[in-house]
């Protein structure tokens, strides 16, 4: 026993070699762990591409990191246009930015493709989250006809910089166009012709659209959509929250679709960004039981000219093809045929009108009227523009608040309930988690950030090369658009043309005001009361 004990030990120098082993095996990894903790801590050369510079890079080159993983605070050095970021948003955590030159390659393969027009002066604290709204619901192209603010060029250089929007300038050479085009010469138009205001506006987004019908057709657009910057598409009743769901569903002999709009409702008189702030909204007469709209219409108005303080008659998709014309910014019509239009049940527009307390002193400000009741009838089409453009011109800032509380703030609580449970108002969420998850990520900052500092109008001609089908047309002076003096002169020339005589020459649609309560509708809800519909 004793000889086989001794012939299985080790010797002595073999235990110290396995004891040192097992030391340095225990120590090394506490070792590089230690060391790794070290150098993170101090910032040392251990590369986190969400911070780091690439330590190949040369020397004085532009800081890269890895797409999808770059924080706004890694934007800030770049924020050149701080005077139009209100809004708009910065988050510490990591974001996806969105980078001008990225290229995804799949938007040629999504059909249908939708284009949105639109004329507008806003700032990019109302247009970026307006126009990444409506990319994430399935709108590819923008056409911005721009002025005032919205041609400044610390606005236009950062939409000129995204992908997929055409910006057209108003300058005398699209002036010079628009008085050639077929629009100016016929008279479908012609009513809104020689006015200030809001008629001036209306006959100048009518044009507009007319040059983006060219344009989406050039692009290969399948359906167009004009819309304003206060307003957003709700896609509801597709079987995923899309428009380009909504309209791929459609049977293909559609040629307009009407969505209805809901109108903002506030809760509040300091509201500052309506998309972040606005959920309820006054449904359409389009999506309410007739009892419903009609039995509540004096509570739902609280006082007011008409049930909407605005228009109520919605707006328009339509699908783009051959002899396309706008009929008015709500409508579009066809050259040759009577169009085949539908209205959605459950989709809409979400119209944030009035949302904000200085929306009444800017429309003051935009418009040379005189506050009077005769003059505001030839600069406003709809009656709560006109009340609230002669408040806005003679009262002071503390009545005007007052008067905006009264007539627009939906201040009693009871009433709001009532009018929730009835269906009247709604609650509607879905934009504004969409445009605040946009905001969080670091999509606006980001985009301004990356956009150039300075703005290149080259480009500006190409947009509106695209000819109208009537270039022979005479030439209309731009100038004969003014009221008085030689514009009347030309606008009574104008019925001396001859023009043929067409079933497609339907009337401009004009903003128009939901049906309003008479005395037989009163009668009528009266006697269905009286026989038993509780339903009120």
């Amino acid at each position: 026993m004793a000889n086989h004990h001794r012939s299985n030990s080790l010797p002595p120098s073999t235990h110290s070699f396995l004891s040192k082993l097992l030391l340095f095996l225990t120590i090394l990894p506490l070792a590089l762990a230690t060391l790794a903790f070290v150098l993170q801590w101090r910032g040392g050369s251990v590369s986190d591409p969400t911070t780091a510079t690439s330590r190949w890079a040369p020397r004085g080159s532009r800081r890269e990191v890895f797409p999808g993983m770059e924080t706004s605070s890694s934007l800030l050095p770049n924020y050149h246009h701080s005077s139009n970021c209100i809004n708009l948003g910065r988050s510490s955590s990591p974001s996806f930015p969105y980078y001008r030159d990225w290229k995804f390659g799949f938007e040629d393969s999504l059909k249908p493709k939708i284009c949105i027009t639109t004329s507008t002066s806003a700032g990019l604290a109302q247009i970026l989250p307006w126009m990444f709204y409506h990319k994430v619901i399935g709108v590819t192209t923008f056409y911005l006809f721009v002025e005032g603010h919205a041609a400044s060029p610390n606005v236009s250089g950062v939409l000129e910089s995204i992908p997929g929007v055409k910006v057209i300038y108003r300058t005398k050479e699209l002036e010079e166009q628009q008085a050639k085009s077929r629009i100016w010469n016929e008279t479908w138009l012609s009513s809104f012709f020689y006015k200030p205001c809001n008629y001036e506006l209306f006959v100048k987004q009518s044009l507009n659209m007319e040059n983006a019908i060219f344009m989406a057709r050039d692009a290969g657009m399948d359906w167009i959509i004009h819309l304003d910057t206060d307003e957003l598409i709700y896609p509801a009743g597709a079987s995923e929250y899309s428009l380009r769901q909504l309209l791929r569903d459609l049977p293909s002999d559609v040629d307009l679709v009407v969505f209805p709009n809901y109108e903002s409702s506030v809760e509040r008189d300091d509201i500052k960004d309506p998309f972040g702030e606005v959920s309820m909204f006054k449904k359409n007469y389009d999506h309410l039981p007739k009892e419903t709209y009609f039995g509540l219409y004096r509570e739902a108005t609280r006082g007011n000219p008409n049930y909407f303080l605005t228009y109520g008659n919605g707006k328009e998709a339509a699908r783009v093809q051959n002899e396309l014309r706008p009929n008015g910014a709500h409508r579009w019509h066809n050259y040759m045929k009577t169009p085949n239009e539908i209205k959605l049940d459950n989709a809409a527009v979400l119209h944030y009108t009035y949302a904000k307390f200085s929306d009444l002193t800017s429309r003051r400000d935009r418009c040379g009227c005189k506050p009077t009741q005769e003059d505001v009838k030839r600069c406003f089409m709809l009656e709560f523009d006109r009340a609230a453009f002669i408040i806005a011109s003679t009262a002071t800032e503390e009545e005007l608040l007052h008067w905006y509380r009264e007539h627009v703030v939906w201040g009693d609580k009871d009433l709001r309930l009532k009018l929730l449970r009835k269906g009247i108002l709604t609650r509607i969420y879905t934009p504004m988690a969409i445009i605040q998850a946009l905001r969080e990520s670091g999509v606006f900052s980001s985009v301004i950030a990356n956009a150039p500092a300075t703005l290149s109008r080259d480009k500006f001609m190409s947009s509106i090369n695209s000819s109208n089908s009537s270039r022979d047309v005479p030439s209309v002076s731009f100038s004969s658009r003014k009221i008085g003096g030689e514009g009347e002169n030309k606008a009574s020339a104008r019925k001396l043309l001859k023009i043929e005589a067409m079933a497609a020459e339907v009337a401009a649609v004009p903003p128009l005001s939901p049906p309003v309560w008479t005395d037989n509708d009163r009668s009528r809800i009266v006697e269905r009361v009286a026989g038993g519909n509780s339903s009120i």
